[in-house]
């Protein structure tokens, strides 16, 4: 069975794309939690443990039988190879590639976002996203460029999801459901509505609700509250 390696599901957005990809798509893997302790600190449990599996020593790994796949964007691949009869990705080709480009995206742009609303599904934080909406332009053009792609792909592709079924792309895009979500950030309806397809999903769901059980506080994800 394959092995996947996560950090902490209330804040590790990588980790969220791999996890929802597996389990949404019924995929059979044992997970691996790794729990976050200290960033960086190749000696602590959190660096040791995952360098057993992962010489680039982050989350998310994944193991299938001894051989280890690193990074979100090439585990997704991977797991597409081994099971095609899941269509993970659009079968049309067109499509396929535009999907991948999409993903590549969300895997090295919206910068801005991710520094300023950190994913943590557990927490409510609309005060924080005003202000971050207010005073950080990069996270408004950030959200603008997706509410554009996601509004062209639902309308091209007839939704409920980003290429009429389930994908990576979804997958990919998840973190920021939460992200939206959880600073109330401000997108039209339309896109709530995605967001709120997004969260229902099997695969999704289950994801939240072990966030939300974690009760795990980690200072250096939280920029907007001390420690409880």
């Amino acid at each position: 069975m394959l092995q996947l390696y996560v950090g902490n599901k209330n804040y590790s957005s990588w980790s969220m794309r791999a996890g929802v990809l597996l389990k949404q798509a019924a995929i059979p893997f044992e997970e691996k939690f790794v729990p976050f302790d200290s960033f960086g600190d190749a000696e602590s449990k959190f660096g040791k443990t995952i360098r057993e599996v992962s010489p680039a020593g982050r989350v998310p790994t994944l193991v299938d039988d001894g051989f280890s796949v690193w990074d979100s964007l090439a585990i997704a691949e991977y797991v597409a190879e081994k099971y095609p009869a899941k269509q993970l990705w659009p079968q049309d080709a067109k499509k396929r590639a535009r999907a991948r480009s999409i993903c590549a995206e969300m895997h090295s742009g919206f910068l801005s976002l991710r520094a300023h609303c950190p994913m943590n599904i557990e927490a409510h934080l609309p005060e924080a996203g005003q202000i971050v909406w207010r005073d950080k332009p990069g996270v408004r053009a950030d959200i603008q460029r997706i509410v554009q792609m996601w509004t062209d792909l639902l309308d091209a592709n007839k939704g409920p999801m980003l290429f009429g079924e389930f994908t990576i792309v979804d997958a990919f895009y998840a973190p920021v459901c939460m992200r939206i979500k959880n600073y109330a950030l401000p997108v039209p309806g339309h896109i709530t509505d995605y967001i709120r397809r997004v969260c229902a999903l099997p695969g999704v769901k289950a994801w939240i609700d072990a966030a939300l059980e974690e009760k795990r506080f980690v200072v250096e994800d939280e920029p907007y509250r001390a420690a409880r």
